[in-house]
């Protein structure tokens, strides 16, 4: 036989096996009804530079499942096998087609040599990418305690990689959070250490200075940070946190506070700016300057006798002016938000980068919302001060810790909608008119497998525009020599 005619059998075998493989099945019948995923993401909205959607069948019994991918615009995709495990290359390629569209998912499983087709759903790629080049958070065991090997990782939303940035097994022993990037840009970033040999880190552009932020003008080192968006000062808040366990009740944890100042760091000249209207007895918390970095917005409650009185711990949202060029604070305070007033307490205010829109937290009480049930997302309109509930987003658990994309049309947000127990990470979209789109789970290869195997909860998610690059040798040195530079007052 001549290489001619052995060549051309190979190529029909090849055509008859590929289209045995992907024939329609000769028996199917239909389920009447959308199939049950996890994560849920039917009918959400996606970047179409976000990792592959795969998504696990839940309450059926079936030996195989196959999942077809088609957008409005072009373009499809198959999965088959245990769950929908889709090729990366494949799955951004179809997104980037489809921007402004949407992609319709097929779902069949076959059990029992027959097959059956759930009702298609479909999933909408926004217009608008993310341009983010991942997201940043720290990983804790929900124990509340020091240990378990808590870290800051960063997470590539392209793909499924995840890196360390800081853990415990290269600090030993030290408890850190509070890392906060300059609007997504990790050129400038900071972190707080506590307990013995903390300090605050600040790092510009890849140099490690670890500060220390307590004077005896002041009652504690500074957490709870916020870059100025000209990249010169970070907002500190100084104070102290505790817990208390509640016993025979459905609550577990109340967390708080027993003083809390806000002061502003000129990194340029390691010096804090003090205003006696943000160093009164009362809790001053949560500091995030504007978009213009005009104003510093915090939130403000009377003191209390915590925890016996935790439940009367009401914040108002405020703001004070800032003159970046002169360093220096305004001379009054505008309560934008009264909380003993509405009896409600509204924390954690991060204004959109655009300057269009200021997102908050609102619980019944305290100003740690990520311990409270009732912790919801509301948003406020800057152009016309008119606030609603982001009712398409909130859950019967705790929505807390949330942040914004560089270009403001995204938001990641942290939540307890699953158990009540573990934060995960969501995110949504927001257009022009405040319009805000069903938030969808971080995505992960196997993600019933991966959520429910993790036993972490995540916090403090942000964005990052580029990759963080963080010397864990040096940060392990500098806390280890136990030299910091010492702050004074401006």
């Amino acid at each position: 036989m001549s290489r001619r005619v052995d060549y051309s059998l190979q190529l029909l075998v090849g055509c008859l096996l590929f289209v045995a493989c992907s024939s329609e099945p000769k028996s199917l019948a239909r389920a009447g009804r959308l199939p049950e995923i996890y994560p849920d993401y039917i009918g959400v909205t996606i970047p179409s530079d976000i990792a592959p959607l795969n998504f696990n069948l839940v309450n059926e019994n079936f030996d195989d499942m196959d999942v077809l991918a088609f957008g409005s615009k072009g373009g499809e995709i198959r999965s088959r096998g245990d769950w929908a495990d889709f090729d990366i290359d494949d799955w951004q390629a179809l997104t980037r087609q489809n921007e402004g569209g949407k992609i319709t998912f097929t779902v069949r499983i076959k059990a029992g040599g027959q097959w059956l087709q759930y009702d298609d759903f479909d999933v909408f790629v926004s217009k608008d990418r993310l341009d983010e080049w991942g997201l940043t958070y720290r990983r804790i065991k929900p124990g509340y305690e020091v240990g378990g090997d808590i870290g800051i990782w960063q997470r590539d939303l392209s793909s499924f990689d995840e890196y360390a940035i800081l853990t415990e097994s290269a600090v030993p022993g030290r408890c850190f959070n509070c890392h906060t990037a300059n609007r997504t840009n990790p050129e400038r970033i900071t972190l707080q250490m506590r307990g013995e040999g903390g300090g605050t880190m600040i790092q510009k552009d890849g140099e490690q200075i670890w500060l220390e932020t307590k004077t005896d003008s002041t009652k504690a080192a500074g957490s709870y940070s916020y870059w100025h968006p000209q990249g010169d000062y970070v907002a500190l808040a100084v104070n102290s946190v505790h817990q208390s366990f509640f016993t025979g009740t459905g609550q577990r944890i109340e967390v708080y506070h027993k003083f809390s100042n806000v002061e502003v760091l000129d990194t340029r000249t390691n010096e804090l700016i003090l205003s006696p209207l943000l160093q009164t007895e009362d809790l001053e918390i949560f500091p995030a300057f504007s978009h213009d970095g005009r104003w510093l917005y915090y939130s403000s409650s009377k003191p209390c006798r915590v925890p016996a009185e935790y439940e009367k711990v009401k914040c108002s949202l405020c703001r004070i002016a800032f003159d970046a060029e002169k360093g220096r604070l305004g001379e009054t305070v505008d309560t934008l938000l009264n909380g003993p007033a509405t009896d409600q307490s509204y924390v954690l205010a991060r204004p959109s980068y655009d300057g269009r829109w200021l997102m908050y937290c609102v619980s019944s009480r305290g100003n740690f919302p990520v311990s409270q049930d009732d912790a919801d997302l509301w948003l406020m309109d800057l152009k016309t001060g008119v606030t609603r509930e982001l009712k398409e987003v909130n859950s019967r658990q705790s929505e807390s810790f949330h942040n914004w994309s560089d270009n403001s049309r995204w938001f990641v947000f942290s939540s307890k909608r699953e158990d009540g127990m573990y934060t995960k990470l969501y995110l949504a979209s927001i257009d022009e008119q405040g319009r805000v789109s069903k938030p969808f789970l971080l995505p992960q290869r196997n993600p019933k497998k991966y959520y429910l195997e993790m036993m972490d909860a995540y916090n403090c998610p942000d964005f990052t525009k580029t990759k963080v690059d963080f010397d864990a040798h040096e940060a392990y040195r500098q806390v280890f020599d136990n030299k910091r530079e010492q702050v004074n007052i401006r």
